[in-house]
């Protein structure tokens, strides 16, 4: 007799081929049109599911997961970041939790890099003056930005990411300083030629740019919190890929009304995805809809990694990206 299937349940659209290969492999229930899971559909999806396929959109707390059925063993989440999951929880209750590190650096590290260069610049400014058709020709005055060639770049979380951003950034000419809970192994620091700062409050206060690649953890929450951000200087700016809780979004929107920051650019917001609307009244800042790793490469490499490991955990074994809350 065929071993019986287990039931996975996948809260957003994936890839076609992800999702066709996952209806092959198991008994799986899509998403088809792509809605956001309300509170009661988790609630729903972990009292009969085996496996929770579960994306950033879908807070697993503790209230939810302790409404778990007892067949839940994984929770295979679609993305790197684990912070929407309640690990603790989770880890008591014997679910396993696994993400898909490693396939999202490049892209978001290449994202990064356009962000740097975009707002010193003022790409977006220019664009959007050019639909507006209120463009009257070039000036040798008009739109003047900053270079960024010879410019200091500070980095909060020399991670997979970190470290590619880092590269592409010598690329452009700039210095490298980092911020991290552990200083680099001095072959690495030396490819980079970077400078390790074990203050961030003295990497702030000397940097030209500074870009955050840190998860978000009780530890992280605000690490740039308003104290700390006007320890930057008023030429200096702000850029995120990673986390909007990492950045008290309200001070930072103080200061860029005062003038006490040359811009930002921001691909994660606090409270997503409700964005401050002072934010977009603000033309030196560039926003986008957390689309740091949104390639189409990108996004079936995840999926390829939530296949295996809910494959390798439903054979017995051990899956190759868990999560233990210890850990992050």
């Amino acid at each position: 007799m065929a071993k019986q299937k287990p039931l996975v349940v996948v809260t957003r659209r994936l890839p076609d081929a992800i999702e066709t290969r996952m209806m092959e492999l198991f008994d799986c229930r899509l998403n088809m049109d792509d809605h956001a899971f309300t509170r009661e559909e988790l609630i729903a999806a972990v009292a009969e599911a085996d496996v929770l396929v579960p994306t950033v959109t879908d807070r697993l707390d503790k209230g939810v997961l302790a409404q778990a059925g007892p067949q839940l063993r994984l929770i295979a989440n679609f993305g790197n970041g684990v912070d929407h999951i309640d690990l603790n929880t989770a880890q008591q209750r014997g679910i396993t939790v696994t993400n898909t590190p490693d396939v999202l650096t490049e892209d978001t590290a290449d994202m990064t890099m356009a962000m740097i260069l975009s707002v010193p610049r003022r790409v977006s400014e220019g664009e959007r003056l050019i639909r507006s058709g209120k463009w009257e020709g070039w000036s040798p005055t008009h739109m003047l930005g900053h270079r960024i060639w010879g410019k200091r770049l500070g980095i909060i979380g020399m991670g997979r990411i970190g470290q590619a951003v880092a590269r592409r950034a010598r690329g452009f000419g700039m210095a490298i300083h980092y911020h991290n809970r552990q200083r680099l192994h001095p072959e690495i620091e030396q490819e980079l030629e970077a400078t390790y700062w074990e203050s961030l409050d003295q990497m702030l206060a000397r940097t030209d740019v500074i870009t955050v690649h840190c998860p978000h953890t009780p530890a992280t929450y605000h690490l740039l919190s308003a104290r700390r951000l006007k320890l930057l200087r008023e030429h200096a700016y702000v850029v995120n890929t990673a986390r909007g809780e990492v950045i008290d979004e309200s001070a930072l929107v103080r200061m860029l009304q005062q003038g006490e920051l040359a811009g930002a650019a921001l691909d994660v917001f606090e409270h997503e995805p409700s964005v401050n609307p002072k934010l977009l009244e603000m033309d030196n800042v560039v926003l986008l809809p957390h689309m740091g790793s949104a390639t189409i490469e990108g996004r079936v490499d995840m999926g390829e990694k939530v296949l295996v490991n809910i494959k390798t955990f439903v054979d017995g074994h051990k899956p190759p990206d868990r999560v233990l809350p210890n850990l992050v």
